[in-house]
């Protein structure tokens, strides 16, 4: 199976091509704006170097926020785009759970979002979540992840876990500006896309004022 990876949701924008012998191409630039005009001239250069053409991929997986919700709809749009031109599944992946089964997925692992607005969090036991991936106030985040966890050690990955993570007894922390895209690659081979629509996962409105 051919994938293509795509993820604009934080603060990068990151392509990756896998298939069964792993990852073959991955490109990341790190930007909080201007990933309209950079993922389609990214993906194409990974293609050029995996030696795979478009018509040769069979899934495209992509990240479905929380984040910045410019870089989610980029996201989502190019991967809706040229799933729909191909004909072949898009499979959706949250943000948070893209961050936290980065290293695998056995055991408790977390991961939060912190931004200047706003807070996110999600927790997964074996790879099933024990906290769904939510907006949480930052002044409980610790308390919501460490009664989710029922006391047990855990690793917590994502912009602003070490913070986070400073009031929670056994909580490894792992600061991760943005989904490592190699991963997301391979995670996108293990989904069914009938259980993982690319769906946006805002958590809360854009930050804009109606006209």
């Amino acid at each position: 199976m051919r994938i293509l990876a795509v993820d604009a949701a934080l603060d990068a924008c990151s392509v990756a091509i896998a298939d069964a012998a792993g990852v073959r191409a991955a490109r990341s630039e790190a930007m909080a704006r201007g990933q309209a005009e950079r993922i389609a001239l990214m993906a194409r250069d990974a293609m050029a170097e995996a030696d795979v053409a478009f018509d040769a991929l069979d899934r495209i997986v992509v990240t479905t926020g929380p984040g910045s919700f410019t870089g989610v709809r980029i996201g989502l749009a190019f991967a809706r785009g040229l799933s729909l031109a191909l004909s072949i599944p898009c499979v959706g992946v949250s943000t948070l759970e893209a961050l936290a089964l980065e290293r695998g997925g056995d055991g408790l692992r977390g991961a939060t979002i912190v931004t200047p607005g706003a807070c996110y969090a999600a927790l997964y036991r074996d790879g099933v979540a024990v906290l769904t991936p939510q907006r949480v106030e930052r002044a409980v985040a610790a308390a919501t992840l460490r009664d989710a966890a029922a006391g047990a050690p855990f690793v917590l990955r994502g912009p602003g876990a070490t913070v986070t993570a400073q009031g929670i007894d056994g909580a490894t922390a792992e600061d991760a500006a943005h989904v490592d895209i190699r991963a997301l690659a391979i995670r996108g081979a293990m989904l069914d896309p009938a259980s993982a629509p690319p769906t946006p996962l805002y958590l809360r409105a854009p930050l804009s004022d109606p006209p």
